[in-house]
């Protein structure tokens, strides 16, 4: 990776070699595999380490998890928020579980519609979830930066499994808990 990183900088039209520039490679590749540690990360078991039997068939939401991710298409940053709800039945999260959830998938080379959907389908099963709601909020560097240079846009993206699909009610409950009504 770093003669890679090293290339990029010349073809840039930079010199790897000088003073600012050479510890740059080592630095990048260092960031990247921060920034990319969802590969590493199995989603199933970071929610198996903290699932609870309770007596709990209500809602159950976190709003306002940070997301930072990569972008695959621009190799570009987008950053936000996640909101999360469930219905369960009789089986619960451990909190910090649903926050690891996030970070595990978008700690990968994304789109904001796929990330979305990724942390809603691991969120059903395991607990037997009546429904799964997750709404994502998130800005976009490569939308910022560069092309139409859109400095307060906003994208949103959500995913509705189960109840939260099938029952108007409550998604109503949901998006208004969530703070997006």
């Amino acid at each position: 990776m770093e003669d890679a990183i090293r290339s990029i900088l010349s073809e840039i039209g930079e010199n790897p070699d000088r003073e600012g520039l050479l510890k740059t490679p080592q630095r990048v590749q260092k960031a990247y595999q921060f920034l990319m540690q969802g590969y590493t990360q199995d989603p199933e078991a970071i929610l198996k380490s903290a699932m609870y039997k309770e007596e709990c068939n209500h809602m159950i939401i976190v709003r306002d998890i940070e997301l930072y991710s990569m972008c695959e298409h621009h190799l570009l940053p987008f950053f936000g928020k996640c909101h999360i709800g469930y219905i369960a039945r009789n089986k619960v999260y451990g909190v910090s579980k649903l926050a690891r959830l996030v970070e595990c998938f978008a700690r990968r080379l994304q789109v904001q519609e796929r990330l979305t959907q990724e942390i809603a389908a691991s969120l059903m099963g395991p607990i037997d979830a009546e429904g799964v709601g997750v709404i994502i909020e998130a800005q976009h560097l490569c939308m910022m930066m560069r092309g139409v240079e859109k400095q307060n846009s906003r994208m949103v993206t959500s995913a509705m499994l189960g109840s939260f699909r099938s029952e108007q009610p409550t998604r109503m409950e949901f998006l208004s808990l969530a703070g997006m009504k």
